[in-house]
């Protein structure tokens, strides 16, 4: 039987995330996965798409930053309270952690788009009376203690997450298990239908968004028995999530009906990962109205009505004169050179070449490739002053996350008479904004295949700044050599040594940096607004979540 497009409304999809960031003053989000999150609620409000979300309170933050003048990171509490931008549920329900219920209240944040639209975003919170004081602290920090701390939240993710939105009376067509933090799901909905594994993996969408193996929770079946207990039998649960350790990206994979990575290379990637699974591609977008900024937003509304719910629009920006294009960059330029000099005190400037490099800290991003070679930089500085700016956290525990952030303060210490290069604090959605709409030009130097997609070079395009990129991740679809910007090193398909392969991305780098970037930015500033165009209307246009929505929609939701 046909169902009717009224009782298709009225069932939901249920998107499950360890993190969603939805403003810059809930801090339940670490970077960017949480952002996607965020930037999927908002399209799918927009699209009228009949989704919810649901997540963890996190009500104790990531952390706060604190750089010291020698670049070691300092993590501090960052707490926030539901109360100022929720509304609690009285709806609770029970999870069985180590023997004992452990007790699961909500708090409800609504998106309300000007569509008409409306998506609701459940925030799971076990600090709720009658739990221990150890159970209450299980939804504080976001990836904070250590293993068992990490299984209890999954529990209350998972597990919680589908005992909440039963509870609220929610008809789930789909549960859309984004990483393998939300499996759990899986195994309380094998329970709820009587061990039917094809029924199972007919209500599950599974999204992988990451190649680095240390991205995939893998625990022990000790400490599993210990926490969660039996839930299934584990001669089944060893089955579908590994015989050795409880994989639970393998779990989703194997509960699964549709299974995607987030751009083409991580599909390809995820199938050579995980040989033998259906594995698909959709790469991911952002959510145009909240990573434009104010000046190219009123230039979109006088020529381009309508971009915000139809980014599609943003191809015609050929109709928009440069001189505007031109002066929408200088006013949002305008505003994160002034704030760099507020807080740094640097003196930067507003007419010289700005390179922006913001991400996680993390080994495999390579933070100080930009160090490479001194000298050259330097030349490249002689032919045209650049000026760089920097933000990023190291995860608390990624020692060489942190280190690679020092050795930026040391480079920074090393040109200061030369180069102006700063590294900005406590980098979050707010900065972010600033920094993918103020820079000239996006620097992203991950090692190949270790970016899944990446969505910080989207939101640049989207305020008409160019790409400089290795060829890796989203990039590779979005990239045309010398129209939407500039590839750092070979194509990915190329079979290289790790030598050869860093050799030719040093050459690239620089070469481009010199002869290319510098040499149009100064003195051909036709041809590089042409490229800032390029930009918008071969990039933005595509690259935006209300098309990789839609695709979703038809591909893994109905």
């Amino acid at each position: 039987m046909i169902k009717s497009k009224e009782s298709l409304m009225k069932q939901k999809v249920a998107y499950f995330s360890m993190e969603i960031a939805l403003s810059n003053n809930i801090h339940t989000y670490s970077g960017g996965l949480g952002v996607l999150a965020g930037d999927t609620i908002k399209s799918s409000a927009d699209l009228n798409i009949p989704l919810v979300g649901a997540t963890l309170a996190s009500k104790k933050g990531y952390f706060r930053q604190e750089l010291t003048r020698e670049g070691r990171q300092i993590e501090h509490q960052d707490p926030w309270n539901p109360s100022d931008f929720m509304q609690p549920l009285p709806a609770e329900v029970k999870v069985q952690i180590q023997g004992r219920d452990v007790h699961v209240k909500a708090w409800l944040y609504t998106i309300e788009s000007q569509t008409g639209g409306v998506v609701h975003v459940y925030f799971l919170d076990t600090d709720v009376e009658g739990n221990s004081p150890e159970d209450r602290e299980i939804t504080s920090f976001l990836y904070g203690g250590d293993e068992g701390y990490r299984i209890k939240q999954e529990i209350v993710l998972g597990i919680g997450g589908v005992r909440m939105l039963e509870k609220l009376g929610l008809d789930v067509r789909k549960y859309h298990m984004n990483e393998g933090h939300s499996s759990f799901l899986a195994l309380e909905l094998l329970k709820k239908h009587e061990m039917n594994i094809d029924k199972v993996r007919n209500l599950c969408v599974f999204t992988t968004h990451t190649p680095v193996e240390a991205g995939h929770d893998k625990f022990s079946y000790g400490i599993i028995q210990e926490i969660l207990g039996e839930v299934i039998p584990f001669d089944i649960l060893k089955n579908l999530g590994g015989q050795d350790r409880l994989n639970m990206t393998l779990l989703a994979l194997n509960l699964s009906n549709y299974v995607n990575g987030v751009a083409k290379r991580h599909g390809d990637f995820s199938r050579e990962m995980f040989p033998g699974y259906e594995i698909h591609a959709i790469t991911n977008g952002i959510h145009s109205c909240t990573w434009t900024c104010a000046s190219f937003k009123k230039l979109y509304d006088k020529y381009l009505p309508g971009w915000a719910h139809e980014p599609d629009l943003l191809v015609r920006v050929e109709t928009i004169p440069d001189e505007e294009i031109w002066q929408a960059h200088r006013e949002s330029k305008k505003m994160l050179i002034d704030y760099v000099n507020k807080v740094t005190n640097i003196g930067m400037d507003y007419d010289t070449l700005t390179l922006g490099f913001a991400r996680r800290a993390t080994e495999y991003k390579r933070t100080n490739l930009l160090f490479s070679d001194l000298e050259k930089l330097k030349r490249v500085n002689s032919r045209g002053n650049v000026q760089v700016i920097f933000a990023g956290k190291a995860h608390p525990r990624d020692e060489s996350g942190k280190k690679m952030i020092e050795q930026v303060f040391g480079y920074i210490e090393k040109l200061k008479n030369e180069v102006k290069i700063v590294y900005l604090t406590n980098y979050d959605m707010n900065l972010a904004a600033k920094l993918v709409s103020g820079v000239d030009v996006w620097l992203n130097t991950p090692l190949p295949p270790l970016e899944a997609s990446g969505t910080s070079g989207m939101k640049a395009a989207h305020n008409g700044v160019i790409n400089f990129s290795v060829l890796d991740g989203w990039w590779i679809e979005g990239w045309i050599e010398n129209i939407t910007g500039w590839a750092i090193g070979p194509h990915s398909d190329e079979h290289l040594s790790m030598t050869e392969r860093h050799m030719r991305e040093l050459d690239d780098f620089y070469n481009k940096l010199e002869y290319i970037i510098v040499p149009m930015f100064y003195k051909r500033k036709d041809e590089w607004i042409k490229m800032m165009k390029n930009s918008i209307g071969k990039i933005a246009y595509h690259f935006n979540s209300h098309r990789m929505m839609r695709r979703y929609v038809i591909e893994a939701y109905f």
